[in-house]
């Protein structure tokens, strides 16, 4: 199975993602995903940089693939999407029904998470469009992809979240800006404050939500290092790690231990909590809510 670094969810200064993706150039991830998914204000770099922190990642014998936003709201938006889709050099990941549109047919993309892919027909009609790697929704258990997994197109990969707060949401409205009690359109750029997002406790002060933005995330930390049995059984392709401001490559050298089998998916997964924002969580894994840690269950057949 190959590890995958998804997209930057957050927003963070010019200079610090190139210092990121520099740092993740001499990491065992196989594939990363470029680009902005989650603002169209966020300017920090543009179309042209991350093209440059492609090249730099191909260079060091990554796969880059570049991702488009999830939520398109002007015709700015959709001519950004339109120019990612006509890049030649890279792969593309496809994030909504537009983006799809404008690769169809024409050449082979990754059906990002967003895409709300629940069942077979769905799936065989992603695949006929040219999808060659779909990812399961967030909060698809295992007992569901295992249905999928068993009907799945010849061809067709797999890539399963499997590290980070999971993306539950995207709205209009910008909340991190409403937070500080700004319009949208004059945010003063409020998430480049928060490299992690921005934390929502209930009034009991218990960690509820992150706003990221027009994001909404979940407080913690959903993390399957310990099912990495279960993702072999069901013949998963890829395992999907998302950037954190802090440790990303030590986090990525820990699955990376797991999957060359010198570490066990519990020695791995007590390394991992110091590093962690937030305490884990697996329930969606389980069918259970997302937020509740489930302990491992026996392997499950695909």
């Amino acid at each position: 199975m190959k590890l995958s670094l998804g997209p930057l969810q957050y927003y963070w200064p010019r200079q610090t993602v190139f210092d990121f993706y520099e740092a993740m150039a001499a990491t065992p991830v196989d594939t990363v995903y470029l680009g902005e998914v989650t603002c169209s204000r966020r300017h920090e770099l543009r179309l042209s940089d991350w093209l440059d922190v492609a090249q730099l990642l191909g260079d060091a014998g990554k796969t880059v693939v570049l991702s488009t936003m999830v939520l398109l709201e002007s015709g700015s938006d959709a001519s950004a999407m339109q120019k990612i889709a006509a890049n030649t050099d890279f792969g593309i990941e496809a994030n909504d029904m537009g983006a799809v549109s404008a690769v169809a047919g024409q050449r082979p993309f990754v059906a990002g998470p967003h895409l709300n892919i629940y069942n077979s027909p769905s799936l065989v009609w992603m695949a006929s469009l040219g999808a060659a790697r779909w990812v399961a929704p967030l909060e698809m258990p295992r007992q569901d992809l295992a249905l999928l997994q068993h009907d799945r197109p010849a061809g067709l990969q797999t890539e399963v979240f499997v590290h980070g707060r999971l993306p539950l949401a995207f709205s209009a409205r910008c909340f991190t800006a409403r937070h500080r009690n700004l319009p949208k359109d004059d945010c003063q750029f409020s998430c480049l404050d928060h490299p992690d997002g921005l934390m929502l406790k209930t009034r009991e002060q218990a960690a509820f939500l992150v706003l990221n933005g027009i994001q909404t995330q979940s407080a913690r930390v959903h993390s399957l290092i310990d099912a990495w049995d279960d993702l072999l059984a069901l013949g998963v392709d890829m395992a999907r790690i998302s950037p954190q401001s802090q440790h990303t490559a030590a986090v990525i050298g820990l699955y990376d231990a797991v999957r060359q089998g010198a570490l066990s998916g519990l020695e791995a997964r007590a390394a991992l909590l110091p590093m962690l924002p937030d305490a884990d969580c697996n329930g969606y894994w389980h069918g259970q809510p997302g937020q509740d840690r489930v302990e491992p269950a026996v392997r499950v057949a695909a």
